[in-house]
């Protein structure tokens, strides 16, 4: 397995960080208790949902993964995503509760920049933690981008969906439209590097999940081609809550109302399954959005903030477009 191993000795504690093309099973099954252990500290998951299918299902080319050890013990975790063709590389870490407060967490952010190579690093914080904003700052990043998570009750009143004319409605279904999909995702989010790059292989792994269901899985079609599409998902809990999981426009239909429509038959959908409460994700910048949103009676619950080591200036700037509602980090 390749690795490299960047030493480090914060206040006296014998840690080191290892750099991973791969990890094994038991490594990886460690790294998940760790995230377990921090979300119930913290009371938010550390790391994005693309991460944790990382760690689930193996990594893709390019990917490594960061271990911190120290005295004996796995501390630390973090994943580092490489450079696309119009995006800096990409991390996020966290550290076990138990090992806080002794320099494991600049240390792990030094390995994942020095990881990075001369690119400039984004690292994604969860939650918008004073933690993470201090290690942030400690470490020479700024802020650069937030991603709102805003939530409303299922229960209050859902105004009926009026689809434009010439346009039908029906669900996914497997193996079959994975292709229209792929090409629609790719137009709605053309600015939106995370949402907008998605390829089969990771469509195909969020079909693996046990969450998966076509049925919540909503597709516009004008003239029999996929023109919308809003894709639920249902996160177990306890208590279980709804998502507007993705809700993507083409470019070319948009203005009719199409987004807000097909957020609506989401909506009445995860009511129907029994469900109190639905969440989403939205850029802070992509201030239509937040406003259709808010006048459907979501509200900001918390927020994932992005951070760069970038000069200022060097950070490309996010587009968004309403309504195209992208989950990232993804989420």
């Amino acid at each position: 397995m390749p690795r490299s191993e960047h030493p480090e000795a914060p206040s006296g504690a014998a840690a080191t960080v290892t750099v991973h093309a791969q990890l094994t099973e038991a490594e990886a099954q460690a790294v998940l208790s760790l995230v377990r252990a921090a979300t119930d500290a913290d009371g938010v998951g550390p790391l994005s949902e693309h991460a944790m299918l990382h760690l689930r299902y193996g990594g893709e080319p390019g990917t490594r993964d960061l271990l911190v050890v120290s005295n004996g013990e796995l501390a630390g975790y973090a994943h580092l995503e490489p450079a696309g063709p119009a995006e800096a590389p990409s991390g996020e870490l966290v550290i076990h509760p138990a090992h806080r407060r002794q320099g494991l967490g600049l240390a792990l952010v030094r390995a994942l920049a020095a990881a990075a190579g001369d690119r400039p690093l984004r690292l994604w914080a969860h939650g918008d933690l004073p933690a993470a904003a201090r290690l942030a700052a400690a470490a020479g990043f700024e802020r650069v981008r937030a991603l709102w998570q805003m939530r409303r009750p299922l229960q209050a009143e859902i105004e009926p969906p009026a689809l434009p004319g010439g346009v039908t409605l029906r669900t996914f279904v497997a193996g079959q439209d994975e292709g229209a999909w792929l090409d629609l995702n790719a137009r709605a989010f053309a600015h939106h590097p995370e949402q907008g790059g998605w390829t089969r292989e990771d469509l195909d792994l969020r079909e693996r999940e046990p969450w998966f269901d076509p049925d919540g899985f909503f597709l516009a079609e004008r003239d029999g081609r996929v023109v919308g599409f809003h894709w639920t998902k249902i996160h177990a809990g306890p208590p279980p809550i709804g998502e507007v999981y993705v809700v993507g426009v083409d470019p070319g239909e948009r203005g009719a109302g199409l987004g807000r429509t097909l957020t609506l038959v989401g909506l009445r959908y995860l009511r129907d399954r029994g469900l109190d409460q639905v969440m989403l994700y939205v850029d802070e910048s992509n201030v239509p959005a937040i406003r259709m949103y808010e006048a459907l009676g979501f509200t900001r619950w918390h927020t994932d903030v992005m951070f760069s080591n970038a000069a200022p200036g060097g950070q490309d700037q996010l587009e968004t477009d309403a309504p195209a509602t992208g989950r990232s980090p993804s989420t």
